[in-house]
């Protein structure tokens, strides 16, 4: 029998073989003359550049110049009609009228036995081995090889001569290569120009190529005869004929003029990315930024929906409509930028350098939505007075060098000279140290972006005991900038609140910050307070009321002025050593897995907290340095899996650090990790830098 090549009509060579097994070859003579028409010629799609569809639908590629030469030479025209994809049958062919086949492979044992009218083969190449990344290719292994359904004589030549292959059937090239990939097949064997086509695509790109010596692929055009006709009738007296003019056309073509045919077929039929190949080289980056975006959008959907039931409770009907005017406003304005973004990324497919831009600036207008989301967090808990601060021993010292030395850079980069005055006799307190950073950098931070380049801002700090002992804090931050009218001062700690000349001069934010801070400072027992005029600059007031702490309890760190602020530094440690990541999610366990395998650190992943105990279990003691545990998974919780590792009689068990990685950002989440047993919290989406300062830790 006989096989079209690669994957469209399989069940043709079938159907030939029933219809003419038991025929000879019939050397009655040609008829005078060819008649006068087009004779229809059926084509395979997509086994560029040897066989493809144009953009018309039309036949092109390296068969099509060699179609184009016949016709000259044998003086016959051909009319190119696609076949269509997957099976296609023998009596298709013969009922739509078909008189050749472009592209089968030829066998002349098989014409030669079976009178199948097949012509001269008119290209021929190398067959090549395909096989994926770890495999050593020898002939007596027990491979799987991936073939393609059409291949039929490459499958009578592998059967018969390697029967240790496993041969596993595909309907198409592209299935085959992604069997590769996937791990399902060993090695492909296939046409040299073809393969050379495919592995241009960056999923296929890992594959690796191994000629195959001896072993040609030959092409040939094929007839088409109804049954009927095959005992020597007026339509096999024809295709006889036919197939005897395209053989001397094909006995005329010369090797430099093929050689020129498979240049140019090749080379204007390239492999053209796809926006899938697009996605699959940024598929990190895009998944985590839909994922960031997918999280955002969803947190919004949810407080909005519980701040307009909130305020229809309250019947604050004007309340309302300005918080849904400022936030449609405030949540349109950057997703309108991330989709613009999207559209640009789409329109430069082919521009990686531009597309590497688009990526950077939707991965800032996305952390800009995930302050917008951290900041209405904060907001609604400080609304609805549910907000509970933490009481634990804090050092002002290293708070106030930590925030100091944070937005120094960007004081530097902009040429302004920071003056820094702390004079803090009673550095230990009780009190929020996570809330009290939050106030005083938003202070040092709204300094930096209102002051001009080569301005002045000044940060100090003071304290006072009164009689009953209750330290008093102040910490006061002063700048030359833009300063703010005295009609945008009374609202300056109203939620949204920004001067329109401010943001229009660049200086984008949420609109909570200060809003924010004011409640915050309150909520301690404090206040936040501002003396500001146009044109002179501002200066901003924290002054908040606190226990000192026992002596001795807080963390000691001595202040260090000015310049020579820096934050403090943990001993640098080594972060290899094996990991377990718990988490439900595929996405985010490749990217989890991804980010660890990029810093070289060895992890396994469990699906769910029942499987992360189960691994833990039956780990050597001390395999584990770290468990990353999501909080809510199937059959098993983060707490739960947490509790029930703590619980096991090894020294390891209590020893093993447990940081929670999650989506959760409220501070009972935080609250319940830690007493299930967890050390520490990473939040969702994942902050790269947060993540390798907490595995150095």
């Amino acid at each position: 029998m006989f096989a079209v090549m690669w994957k469209k009509i399989p069940a043709l060579a079938a159907a030939v073989g029933l219809i003419v097994g038991s025929i000879g070859f019939n050397h009655t003579a040609f008829a005078a003359e060819l008649p006068d028409r087009a004779f229809k010629v059926g084509f395979v799609t997509d086994c560029s550049p040897v066989s493809l569809a144009d953009e018309n639908g039309d036949l092109a590629g390296i068969t099509r110049l060699v179609l184009d030469r016949i016709s000259g030479l044998a003086g016959v025209e051909f009319d190119y009609v696609a076949l269509p994809s997957g099976d296609v049958t023998y009596d298709y062919l013969v009922d739509e009228g078909f008189d050749l086949v472009t592209s089968v492979e030829y066998n002349k044992e098989n014409q030669n036995a079976r009178g199948i009218l097949m012509s001269d083969p008119y290209l021929s190449s190398r067959k090549v081995i395909v096989a994926r990344e770890g495999i050593d290719f020898t002939y007596n292994e027990n491979l799987k090889v991936a073939i393609s359904t059409g291949s039929q004589t490459l499958r009578k030549v592998l059967t018969s001569q390697y029967p240790n292959f496993q041969l596993v059937d595909y309907p198409s090239m592209e299935a085959c290569l992604d069997a590769l990939v996937a791990k399902k097949a060993d090695i492909l064997i296939q046409n040299q120009y073809v393969v050379e086509h495919w592995l241009y695509k960056p999923a296929y790109r890992s594959l690796k190529v191994v000629p195959i010596v001896g072993l040609d692929d030959m092409l040939c055009f094929s007839a088409v005869v109804p049954l009927s006709q095959m005992e020597g009738g007026p339509i096999w007296e024809e295709r006889e004929l036919l197939i005897g003019r395209l053989n001397e056309a094909i006995s005329q073509l010369t090797e430099d003029e093929m050689a020129l045919y498979i240049i140019e077929g090749t080379m204007t039929n390239p492999y053209k990315m796809t926006a899938g190949d697009i996605f699959y080289q940024y598929r990190y980056a895009a998944a985590a930024l839909m994922a960031a975006l997918l999280l955002i959008v969803v947190l919004l959907c949810l407080l909005l929906k519980a701040r307009i039931r909130a305020m229809e409770d309250r019947a604050d009907a004007r309340a309302k409509g300005r918080f849904l005017s400022t936030m449609s406003h405030e949540i349109r304005t950057p997703l309108n930028g991330l989709i613009g973004l999207n559209y640009l990324m789409g329109q430069n497919l082919g521009d990686r350098q531009k597309l590497s831009g688009y990526l950077r600036q939707s991965t800032t207008t996305a952390k800009y939505l995930l302050s917008l989301v951290n900041d209405i967090l904060d907001m609604s808990k400080l609304q609805e007075q549910s907000m509970k601060l933490d009481e634990s021993n804090v050092n002002l010292h290293l708070l106030s060098s930590t925030a100091a030395s944070i937005v120094k850079s960007g004081m530097d980069e902009k040429g302004i000279h920071f003056e820094i005055d702390i004079d803090l006799p009673y550095p230990e307190i009780i009190g929020d140290q996570a809330r009290i950073q939050q106030v005083v950098m938003n202070m040092l931070d709204n300094a930096r972006k209102f002051t001009a380049e080569g301005g002045h801002v000044s940060f100090a700090a003071a304290q006072e005991m009164d009689e009953n002992g209750q330290v008093s804090t102040t910490f006061q931050v002063t700048d030359d900038g833009c300063g703010m009218s005295e009609e945008f001062r009374e609202h300056i700690f109203d939620t949204f609140s920004q001067e329109l000349e401010t943001v229009s001069k660049g200086n984008q934010g949420t609109g909570l910050g200060m809003a924010i801070s004011c409640r915050l400072a309150r909520l301690m027992g404090g206040d936040l307070s501002v003396v500001s005029h146009k044109g002179e600059g501002s200066e901003f007031t924290f002054t908040f009321p606190a226990r000192p702490a026992p002596t001795g309890t807080a963390e000691q760190e001595e202040w260090v002025p000015e310049e020579e602020a820096v934050p403090p530094r943990d001993k640098e440690e080594d972060v290899s050593g094996k990991i377990l990541v718990a988490e439900d999610n595929e996405l985010n366990a490749e990217i989890i897995l991804e980010l660890l395998n990029d810093v070289g650190v060895s992890a396994d992943l469990a699906v769910n907290g029942r499987e992360a105990v189960q691994r833990f279990a039956a780990s050597r003691e001390g395999e584990y340095r770290l468990i990353l545990m999501d909080l809510l998974m199937p059959e098993m919780d983060g707490f739960e899996a947490t509790r029930t590792i703590r619980a096991m009689k090894r020294r390891d068990a209590a020893a093993v650090r447990i940081y929670a990685c999650t989506a959760n950002s409220f501070q009972e989440d935080r609250d319940r990790a830690i007493a299930s047993g967890m050390d520490d919290f990473i939040m969702k989406p994942i902050d790269v830098e947060a993540l390798m300062k907490k595995l150095k830790e």
